[in-house]
Order: structure tokens, then sequence, then C-alpha cells
């Protein structure tokens, strides 16, 4: 299969990957206009020329919306191969890919944000392992940064201090998201609405600046939510499981 990279010509009618119904293409679409601006930060969008999960997405480490440094990175936002496409060497195609646009820019190794077990939305840490990525740094309760270096004696990556001791300054439910993810800017509003509907404490807060995500209080910018200053989960929540952690933390079920 051939690979396509999104630019500002082909982006409108290129499938990003992201299966969503037709009555969400809103959605869709303030993800493409994110991509856009970022683009114009180096980030590139590299997909197989198929309709399904398939593609990288990844962006120098200084201008990347996560909260982690270091200089001469390039960081993977995501690297998904899903469905049919799984299991036939499309992963390590398009790290390949990346791997070698990388070296190009003149960029010394690529840093990617995983997990000690694999977990939904989160990079394979097996697969990354068996392609030479090495654990770098680790933020709770489960977070790992893996890097790949180009060259030997190149300082590692690290998370950001903001992750270390997060303080929401919140007495109730915190999410904090971005546009990066057109999941995110669908579920955030209904859990939000939810928690109005039942007076239930809660803040919802988009980061949209760059400085705003390297200060992130947790390493997955796209989607987090936490209870006071308890981390709870990065994966995007139904209505049936905001409730639950309602029972849980609010109502002590």
């Amino acid at each position: 299969m051939d690979i396509i990279t999104l630019n500002n010509e082909n982006i409108e009618k290129e499938h990003i990957c992201c299966l969503m119904s037709a009555k969400d293409s809103g959605y869709v679409d303030q993800k493409k206009s994110w991509l856009k601006d970022m683009m114009k930060e180096g980030l590139k969008f590299k997909k197989m020329d198929v309709r399904g999960k398939v593609f990288i997405e990844y962006i120098p480490l200084k201008n990347a919306w996560y909260p982690v440094a270091g200089d001469d990175y390039m960081f993977i936002d995501c690297l998904w191969v899903s469905g049919k496409y799984a299991g036939s060497g499309n992963s390590s195609i398009l790290l390949d890919e990346c791997i070698r646009d990388t070296k190009e820019r003149g960029l010394k190794g690529l840093a990617i944000l995983s997990s000690d077990k694999k977990k939904g939305y989160m990079a394979d840490k097996k697969f990354l392992m068996h392609k030479g990525f090495i654990k770098c740094d680790e933020a709770e309760p489960y977070f790992e940064l893996l890097y790949l270096p180009f060259e030997e004696d190149i300082a590692p990556p690290k998370f950001r201090e903001s992750v270390k001791n997060p303080k929401t300054g919140n007495d109730g439910f915190t999410l904090y998201y971005t546009s990066q993810c057109p999941f995110t800017l669908k579920y955030a509003p209904i859990i939000e609405e939810e928690a109005k509907r039942n007076n239930i404490p809660f803040k919802s807060i988009q980061i949209d600046t760059l400085e705003k995500a390297k200060n992130a209080k947790c390493p997955y910018t796209s989607y987090s939510v936490f209870y006071k200053d308890e981390f709870i989960t990065h994966e995007i929540l139904t209505v049936k499981a905001f409730n639950n952690l309602v029972d849980k933390y609010v109502n002590k079920k």
C-alpha cells in the first residue's frame, strides 16, 4: 500500500482514520483544523492509502502538545494500526517512514508515550521495545516515556515536573482535553452536561495552546480525568462510565 502524507491540498478530501458517523463530521473538521495549524509547526500525518486506522502522526518534540522536555527529538503523537490491517507489518512500515523523515530533518531520535501494560489509546510498549525503544521516564499511575536515540550519549527526554505531583485546585471532577482527537471533542461536552444535570462538581478545561500542553497535569493531554487531585483515567468516558465514577467517588457506593 502507498503512504499518503496529508497537506493543505489534500487534507479536506482525505479520510483521517477516525471512524465516526456522518453526523459527527463537525468533530472531524475540528481535528483537521488542528492538524493544519500544527503542520505549520512541523507535524506530519502519514497514512496508508486505505479507509481505516492505519496512520502515524508526529511532530518535533519542542512543538508537541505533551508535558515532555528534550532537545533534538521527534515526538510520535499516535501510531495506530488496527482491524484487518494489524499484524501485517504496517506498524513497522509507518515507524520506518517516521525514522527516515526524522533523520532527514536532522533530529537525533524519537520519543513516544506508552504505558506499563497495554491500555486503550496508548502505544504498544511490547512492539516499541522490540523496535529498540528504551524506557527513560515514568509518571503515576502507569505512564511511561520511551525513546529511540539515533546517536550514543544523547540525553533522553523526560516528563516535565507538572505531571509529577499534579494539583487541580478543584473539589470535584476535572476533565482536561485537546482538539487532537475528534472523539474527545464529541464526548467532553456530553459528560459536562451529565454532571451539570445531576449537580456533580465538574470542571472542563480545554488545553488550547502549546504552553498549556507543556505544563499539563497529565502526560496524556488529549483526555484526562481527575477527581480532586487524583488522576482517574485517560480513556474517554461514556455517560454510564462517568456515573459509575460518581457512585465510586462522590456517592461512595
